[in-house]
């Protein structure tokens, strides 16, 4: 992948991202307090006294929240702290009850790791590690909601309190593909681990994005990192590329013009596509930090960091090789398997099925499956705007279609018409063929008189093929499926051509 350079008037820019990620944690309450945390609730219907900061109500740490947090920083291969701290981050907002919110910051209870990001999803050498600073908890702030009064704003106390993951990553990314590429990663990462469901539009996962730009330069180590500007609360991954594009033309824009770059917050306006200014951006001295009073700090045993070890599943880099070494698969598909936790699962499944239709090992038909998955269940289900968790084909049903063209029952081409009827009535794969009568004929008798039907109407093309247009010979095959409404055996239909073709 070629290095990303913006065009200035004035020379070439390199532009320098982070990206801070807060990530709900999957948690049936929140992290002080015994509240429920599910999506879409009425407004105000999931606070606690202790959310709405009343007074004489002192928080205690949820353990299952501390506990995913330890689970996330263990897959991102990150130190974990054994001894961290919470701090009162002290600033005055209508959605903040309490007039600060708990964090933590000078003693996370995550420390550094690394993500590995693939930039060309053909090509499995172009890697990038991108560093990871730290991993926090918090709690997050409530909503306010601007739409519902002419005059007034509403606040809605439901996510105040819930526990965030704050994944501050290091200024590692130089364009917005690997930032893309970072993003999803981590989302991925995520979902498997379970941590967080990743689900950007609902806000359980949302990204600030610290951009600056410097002058390309022969320099070791390059010329010292600009002036950096956050783009707060982007939730999709395409958004937080198109910031990273936008912002950085801005900011080499200005700099071209003769002035300079302010440290501050800004909005992304999507409809626009163009950044905001929203206020300065602050410095943590500007927000009083201390440590909390009511909390004392958190101490984790060893018996909980090994508990927490013991619950990872398999993660997807070491899911993606073991598919290639162990079951023979491309680079490219074992990336696509991988890419989402929930089509891993699908996969497995369908494998599992398929190996016993088949009473062989999982490495002989892994092939046939995952070429089916991604290049006919996929695109099918893509022209039907569904996705694998609504499928009306199960990994089951999968297998018994595949199944039926290992045996020879029906050919590829009638597997395709079969899947589509499948997806239209739910109906198994052997239960159409019977009904529809597409079963695939080896009857030879049929197939020479299809072929001899065929070679006599098109005798010119007979002619050339014998003087040596061979390519032709794909012509006959598909003029004598055709004949045959795509049920001849294919194997059979090759071997009596090449004889009669001789």
């Amino acid at each position: 992948m070629s290095e990303y350079r913006i065009q200035g008037a004035t020379g070439e820019w390199e532009v320098v991202i982070g990206l801070e990620v807060h990530a709900q944690v999957t948690s049936n309450a929140k992290l002080f307090s015994g509240a429920a945390t599910a999506f879409g609730a009425e407004p105000n219907t999931q606070v606690s006294l202790v959310d709405a900061a009343m007074p004489g109500m002192l928080p205690v740490p949820n353990m299952e929240c501390i506990r995913q947090a330890v689970r996330t920083g263990m897959a991102i291969n990150a130190q974990i702290n054994k001894w961290s701290r919470f701090d009162r981050k002290n600033y005055f907002y209508a959605d903040l009850p309490q007039g600060y919110q708990i964090s933590q910051l000078y003693h996370p209870i995550v420390g550094e790791g690394s993500i590995e990001i693939q930039l060309d999803d053909k090509n499995p050498e172009s890697l990038k590690t991108i560093g990871i600073e730290r991993i926090h908890v918090e709690q997050d702030a409530g909503k306010l909601m601007h739409d519902q009064h002419p005059t007034m704003s509403y606040v809605d106390l439901n996510r105040s309190g819930v526990a965030l993951m704050e994944i501050v990553s290091r200024p590692d990314m130089r364009s917005p593909a690997e930032a893309g590429a970072y993003l999803s990663k981590l989302r991925t990462i995520l979902r498997y681990v379970g941590s967080c469901d990743g689900n950007m539009d609902q806000g359980s996962m949302r990204a600030d994005v610290n951009v600056s730009v410097r002058r390309v330069s022969d320099k070791p180590g390059g010329e010292p990192f600009g002036t950096r500007t956050e783009t707060k609360n982007v939730n999709s991954v395409r958004f937080v590329m198109a910031v990273v594009e936008q912002e950085a033309r801005r900011q080499v824009a200005v700099i071209e013009d003769g002035g300079t770059v302010v440290q501050e917050t800004r909005l992304y306006d999507p409809e626009r596509n163009e950044t905001r200014s929203m206020r300065s951006k602050e410095d943590a001295h500007d927000y009083r930090y201390f440590p909390d009073p009511d909390l004392l700090p958190l101490e984790l045993d060893d018996a909980f960091l090994e508990e927490c070890r013991a619950s990872l599943p398999e993660l997807p880099d070491a899911k993606r090789h073991r598919y290639e070494t162990a079951l023979g698969l491309s680079a490219y598909n074992a990336g696509v398997l991988t890419a989402d936790v929930e089509t891993a699962r699908w996969f497995e499944a369908l494998l599992a099925e398929t190996a016993a239709k088949a009473k062989k090992p999982e490495a002989e038909v892994a092939k046939q499956a995952a070429n089916w998955l991604i290049s006919e269940l996929f695109g099918a289900l893509n022209k039907l705007g569904k996705g694998l968790d609504n499928s009306p084909v199960t990994p089951a049903a999968g297998a018994e279609l595949l199944a039926l063209v290992t045996d020879g029952t029906i050919s590829g081409s009638i597997a395709k018409q079969v899947l589509e009827k499948m997806l239209e009535s739910g109906d198994g794969a052997a239960a159409i063929v019977e009904r529809e009568g597409l079963k695939q004929t080896s009857d030879t008798g049929a197939i020479e008189a299809a072929i001899d039907g065929i070679l006599a109407a098109n005798a010119d093309k007979v002619e050339q093929y014998k003087a040596g247009k061979e390519a032709l010979f794909g012509f006959f095959v598909g003029q004598t499926m055709k004949a045959m409404q795509g049920k001849a055996n294919p194997g059979v239909v090759n071997e009596l051509l090449k004889k009669k073709l001789a």
